[in-house]
């Protein structure tokens, strides 16, 4: 099944524009204030202003209109944000924004209700969970309130209602919150704007649980009915402990129904241990054998904890320790190669999946003495066989690396400084470059047959990576790079196949393997929106 995502990127290639993912849905009740963000595509553009389009049945430009018309229909822009003063149904359907000269949109679905049904229920409320006797604070959701930089709007205190008590104001701390504090709470935040207040409301579903902190003694060793396996003739020592809460509480042994003593002149004694913990006191009780007997074993022991409110017995049997049998010496070097050989099967297997695992765990291990100043070199060439990858794709294989991954790339059009010959200007990036990356395009020079060679002999001199990047929609008979040299290049290279839309995830196998042949980058991920991607 095509998922929301992929018919929205085919619908918007037909019209020369990239989709940044599905529809962000957004539900408000009617009455209330609405707040859409667009999140700028990137650092570059930052001072790029922000086109807001209405997409209902005629497309609107809603950036374009006057603020008379702006105050009649209730919209007010602020920096990235489109402010929807009082919702209602009209203002219901689809929304994008976009920067000037950046191919890419992002979408909203606003949905305006005047009744809340259990599917907007279960899309609306957000849950929390408190326990009882402990402390709880009500948190009011954050989620598309005005910007905290906005000189238009001033905030005022949260209100907060309980389901059944609208008339009633509720407070939103409780210092040890009960099972009847649990419900349906509304929080509202009031905006002054010119003169008026406009409403944003969240609902909250407080679920209070038993407190996790158990305030009865529990008996955590030995487990009931456990066998404990001893040898005939030596001694033996088998603790019982517990944590209690109360200088009520007693623990003890018995054998049968007999109190085992604490005088250690008898061949079966007891004693015992105290702890004082942050909660509670762990107490130990050790049950001690001289020498253990062939009367011990047929004996049951039994270990009790008693209280004001309630106790807990925990039986157990003695048993002669079985020695176990050991491997056979001449099977341990079998079983090492086995080891070895499911070891080396796993890896190879999972090679790309490990490395990349530890890069991301470990983090970044590069010298930094090694004077490259890029990550990766993305060189774009003209091939006269093959069409190459969009300019779409391009621009969302630059994004990925450097926004999402953490890469500093070299770009040719934007790193290299004006009136640097071009020849020139491509072997200085090679030098600054961990890693060089071909991508074909078709609107890329073509590369000259010297100009090919040297790029070879500076990667070779300098042993920097290379990684091909090649079409997936290209037969291999038709995969033939002219000229010559590019020839070289490619088998010094690692090829890297993109197959399209299932190559646009950054979770997808084409960037696990052009990640595996790059070095680990170095600096930290920044918030490109990636998670919506299929």
């Amino acid at each position: 099944m095509v998922s929301l995502f992929q018919i929205l990127l085919l619908l918007a290639s037909s019209t020369g524009r990239c989709v940044a993912g599905p529809p962000k849905e957004i539900y408000v009740k009617a009455g209330e204030m609405v707040v859409l963000q667009c999140q700028r595509a990137s650092h570059r553009f930052d001072h790029a202003p922000v086109i807001w389009t209405s997409e209902s049945e005629l497309p609107m430009d809603l950036s374009n209109m006057s603020p008379a018309e702006q105050r009649q229909k209730g919209l007010l822009f602020f920096d990235t944000s489109l402010f929807i003063l009082t919702a209602s149904v009209n203002h219901q359907g689809n929304y994008s924004c976009s920067q000037r000269n950046v191919s890419e949109k992002l979408w909203f679905r606003l949905t305006v209700y005047t009744t809340l049904t259990r599917e907007l229920e279960d899309r609306t409320w957000y849950p929390m969970t408190c326990y009882t006797q402990e402390s709880c604070t009500l948190s009011c959701s954050e989620v598309n309130i005005p910007p905290s930089n906005n000189p238009y709007f001033t905030s005022s205190d949260i209100i907060w209602h309980k389901e059944g008590k609208s008339a009633q104001k509720v407070k939103s701390y409780f210092s040890s919150v009960e099972d009847t504090d649990s419900g349906v709470y509304t929080c509202t935040r009031p905006y002054l704007f010119d003169g008026q207040i406009y409403n944003m409301s969240f609902t909250l579903e407080l679920d209070v649980q038993p407190s996790q902190r158990s305030k009865h003694a529990v008996i955590s060793y030995p487990r009931a009915n456990e066998t404990i396996y001893v040898d005939v003739g030596s001694p033996a020592v088998i603790k019982c402990e517990a944590v209690v809460y109360s200088d009520l509480s007693s623990l003890f042994w018995m054998s049968g129904n007999t109190f085992v003593e604490k005088n250690d002149s008898f061949p079966v004694f007891c004693n015992y241990t105290r702890e004082s913990l942050t909660e509670g006191v762990k107490n130990t009780v050790n049950l001690v054998f001289k020498e253990v007997t062939e009367d011990d074993l047929s004996n049951n022991y039994t270990c009790k904890m008693q209280s004001f409110s309630r106790s807990i017995v925990i039986t157990i049997t003695l048993a002669k320790k079985v020695q176990g049998s050991h491997l056979p010496v001449a099977l341990c070097p079998v079983v090492i190669m086995a080891i070895m050989a499911a070891t080396v099967s796993v890896y190879v297997k999972f090679k790309i999946e490990l490395i990349l695992f530890l890069r991301n765990t470990l983090g970044c291990h590069r010298k930094t003495s090694d004077g490259k100043t890029y990550d990766v070199f993305l060189m774009c060439y003209k091939s006269d066989k093959v069409t190459g990858l969009k300019a779409c794709d391009t621009k969302w294989l630059e994004n990925v690396l450097e926004e999402h991954f953490g890469y500093k790339l070299c770009l040719f059009d934007r790193d290299v400084q004006p009136g640097k010959a071009a020849s020139e200007a491509l072997l200085d990036c090679i030098e600054q470059s961990q890693s060089v990356v071909l991508v074909p395009s078709p609107l890329a020079e073509n590369l000259e047959t010297g100009l090919l060679s040297a790029i070879h002999a500076a990667l070779v001199e300098r042993k920097t990576s290379l990684v091909v990047i090649k079409p997936g929609n290209v037969k291999e008979d038709k995969w033939e790079p002219a000229p010559e040299a590019f020839k070289l290049l490619e088998k010094m290279g690692h090829c890297v196949t993109w197959e399209g839309l299932s190559s646009l995830p950054p979770s997808s196998a084409f960037w696990k393997k052009l990640r595996y042949h790059f070095p680990a980058a170095c600096t930290k991920n920044k918030a490109l929106p990636l998670e919506a991607l299929p």
